[in-house]
């Protein structure tokens, strides 16, 4: 894939970000290739004609994201319909989702252009929050779906069951249901799994669970989880891909499945999942 016409997003928090942003420009542009700015992008780097995420999405052909997993997250979740290719170009420290690194902005410029990119086929999930006698809301993850306890430090209830069968009620700090892209974030933090992206699974994982034998358990990508707050004196808070949380009251449930829309996650020829892996954990083998 050879796309015609870049959206350029940047975390305008990052150190050095307008001058890459700039240089970036320049070069996509000299690979005649259209270059379209989001707005605050275009404002911090002095560069004309800003628009928002959603018209990027809508009229770009590939969006080269400048900073880090978060920036990828956030971009993903203002998108909306218009799901589009994303390269993601690391302007932090932990990066599971970017594919090369702020100083190698030569070498991603020449791979787009020569449309040598290599997609993975990341699996999005469907989130509807049901609201007795309210309106439904519905949200799209790429990493994951959490419901918590927020600042308060008590367990809460989550009834969770997985296609209309009961799976158990956690009572824990929280609870996270995570794609393959989602499993190396905050799930592998509360000791869930590691799942290569194309596994066509999901992992339910409890934080900090009372019983301790409530442990991670991975099912089918094309399961429907739902989780109903059970806890009616406290609120439990969902948050989706670490956006604004939202407060659940007792008795709202949440429904989470497998989204009919992908994110085609672009990366570098010869890097592997495997291998990102590896460098980003910092897994050296044994010595032995």
């Amino acid at each position: 894939m050879r796309p015609k016409t870049i959206g350029l997003i940047a975390h305008t928090g990052k150190e050095g970000v307008a001058e890459l942003t700039r240089t970036l420009a320049s070069e996509l542009e000299r690979a005649d290739l259209t270059v379209l700015l989001e707005a605050a992008t275009a404002k911090l780097a002095d560069l004309p004609d800003g628009r928002d995420v959603a018209a990027l999405g809508r009229d770009a052909e590939l969006l080269v994201v400048l900073g880090g997993d978060g920036t990828i997250l956030h971009t993903v979740g203002q998108l909306g319909e218009n799901i589009k290719p994303v390269f993601g170009i690391n302007m932090g420290a932990l990066g599971f989702l970017t594919c090369a690194n702020s100083n190698a902005y030569a070498e991603a410029v020449e791979c787009i252009a020569a449309g040598k990119m290599v997609f993975s086929e990341r699996t999005l999930l469907d989130v509807a929050v049901k609201i007795p006698h309210g309106n439904d809301s519905r949200m799209i993850a790429l990493n994951d779906v959490v419901l918590s306890r927020g600042e308060v430090s008590r367990l809460v209830r989550l009834k969770t069951s997985v296609n209309g069968e009961t799976l158990t009620e956690f009572n824990a700090d929280g609870l996270i249901v995570a794609t393959p892209t989602g499993s190396t974030a905050y799930s592998l933090s509360a000791g869930g799994p590691i799942l290569a992206p194309e596994s066509g699974a999901f992992v339910i994982t409890p934080i900090c669970p009372h019983v301790l034998t409530n442990r991670s358990i991975i099912v089918d990508e094309n399961a429907v989880i739902e989780i109903e707050v059970t806890e009616r004196e406290y609120p439990v808070f969902l948050t989706v891909d670490g956006r604004e949380p939202l407060r659940i009251e007792g008795g709202a449930g949440v429904q989470i499945r497998k989204s009919n829309r992908v994110l085609p996650l672009a990366s570098l020829p010869g890097v592997s999942f495997f291998g990102v892996v590896r460098q980003k954990l910092k897994w050296s083998g044994s010595n032995i």
